[in-house]
């Protein structure tokens, strides 16, 4: 049926539902309201339906000509955010892919200050945990989980991973823990807050124990687990328990004090967050200035 209907049809139609004026539609668009009226009825006539009513001198959609209005507001606005990154002007659109857990609590609060200092920049984050969607090289940047190779990305270091238990001053207080003191086989009996490995490589509270030179005897069972890291690191953060803090990821709530370290043993797991750049293509001066930014606060 598209083939039928000229396209120019839907945009006159969502102009005249944005409105519920054929004059005020084709002022807009620059024709007449006549012509308005025309593709108006010509696109009744190739879906065999009513769109508009009339009552008085005011328009009404009918609930077909709603359900059609949603539907083609949609379709323009995504073919709108499609052609941005061919916008002239000097406008230029940047991809950076990242994690869940690095986007949550690392790359937002970064790129909200590179967007702050740079106008004319647009930053698209794509936000996954699929290992080939982080490593396409449709993105312009991306922050990999990696020992910092990658075949068609240059890696620079970013942060390492440094597994520590960390729990929030809420959570220590009314259990009347003593953080530096307190041992592995302690933290292991108390309300421990996990997360799903995706990733062969990552730790969660049952390798990290493991891994310790006299691992605790009683069995790991933590009272909470969640589908991502960051969600266990905001349910840490609201005092629900203790769970694994990645020190560079929670650099800032470790600062603040809004999380605390647990003991004094730490796990380095020889993985860290990288941040790449395209082997086999130039960056553009946006995704220069970008990955200059994000270098600058390590």
């Amino acid at each position: 049926m598209l083939d039928r209907i000229p396209l120019e049809a839907f945009r006159v139609y969502d102009a005249a539902c944005r409105f519920m004026n054929f004059s005020r539609a084709g002022r807009e668009l620059h024709i007449t309201q006549a012509a308005v009226s025309r593709r108006i009825q010509g696109l009744e006539a190739q879906l065999g339906a009513k769109l508009f009513t009339r009552r008085g001198r005011n328009l009404a959609l009918t609930s077909e000509g709603e359900r059609l209005a949603q539907r083609v507001r949609a379709t323009l606005e995504y073919l709108e955010e499609s052609l941005e990154p061919f916008r002239g002007g000097g406008f230029e659109t940047i991809s950076i892919a990242a994690s869940g857990s690095v986007s949550h609590l690392w790359l937002a609060k970064r790129l909200k200050d590179f967007d702050n200092g740079n106008p004319p920049v647009s930053v698209r984050l794509l936000t996954t945990d699929t290992p080939s969607e982080l490593a396409s090289e449709a993105n312009d940047l991306v922050i990999l989980y990696s020992t910092g190779e990658h075949p068609r990305w240059n890696l620079t270091p970013l942060m390492k991973e440094v597994l520590v238990p960390v729990a929030s001053p809420g959570f220590i207080q009314r259990n009347g823990l003593n953080p530096a003191l307190i041992r592995p086989d302690e933290i292991a009996r108390l309300d421990l807050i996990d997360y799903e490995r995706f990733n062969a490589h990552w730790i969660s509270f049952r390798q990290w124990f493991a891994r310790l030179a006299i691992p605790p005897k009683a069995r790991i069972a933590p009272r909470l687990s969640f589908s991502t890291y960051s969600l266990a690191v905001d349910a840490a953060l609201r005092g629900e328990g203790i769970t694994l803090g990645s020190t560079g990821l929670i650099a800032d709530e470790l600062a603040s004090g809004t999380l605390i370290e647990l003991g004094t043993h730490r796990l380095d797991t020889g993985y860290g967050y990288h941040l790449g750049t395209p082997r086999y293509r130039s960056l553009t001066p946006g995704a220069i200035r970008l990955h200059q930014h994000l270098l600058s606060g390590i």
